[in-house]
């Protein structure tokens, strides 16, 4: 039998990098959750969800496609929908396509709850994530997370003009107008 092979061990300089990246990546979302819970009553998750359904045509989505879009799981999705229903910012209706889906379609109510939210939640993705940066590093940060995702799933293929929900939400506040 053969021995195990040796593994590639972090040099001092990759594991400085890999614990501040580990930081970050628990660090951040925490961050951001509070800011969120704090000024605007919801969740970062359930922002997702409303931004995200905010920018789909119709403010529509299967919600098989509204969970991979949010990064989290069809159950959990179903639990945090349920909530958002009870408030009257999402609705829930079979696919008239194909009656084995669920649409989840964002209200009225909705649009204004994440549209009143977006402000706050941008203000602090830029006080602490791009504010520290220049923007050459900015530039590398996205190119630096472009390619983490490649080696994650190389078939995540999201188009470089693809907006993120708070660009897609702004656009939409400063169409919608006064």
């Amino acid at each position: 039998m053969d021995a195990p092979q040796e593994p590639r061990w972090l040099d001092a300089e990759e594991r400085q990098a890999w614990l501040a990246l580990a930081s970050t990546l628990t660090r951040l979302p925490a961050a951001l959750d509070a800011q969120l819970r704090r000024d605007a009553g919801i969740s970062h998750f359930e922002y997702q969800v409303l931004a995200l359904l905010s920018e789909a045509p119709d403010h529509t989505l299967r919600m098989s496609e509204l969970a991979m879009m949010a990064e989290g799981s069809l159950p959990r999705l179903s639990q945090v929908v349920a909530r958002l229903e009870q408030r009257g910012w999402v609705r829930r209706t079979p696919d008239p396509a194909d009656g084995r889906y669920t649409l989840a379609i964002l209200t009225g109510q909705g649009l204004a709850k994440v549209t009143e939210a977006a402000p706050g939640h941008v203000q602090e993705v830029r006080r602490l994530v791009f504010d520290p940066l220049t923007k050459p590093q900015s530039r590398q940060l996205r190119e630096i997370g472009r390619r983490i995702m490649r080696a994650i799933d190389p078939e995540d293929h999201r188009p470089d003009d693809q907006p993120l929900p708070a660009q897609a939400l702004q656009a939409e506040i400063k169409w919608s107008g006064p």
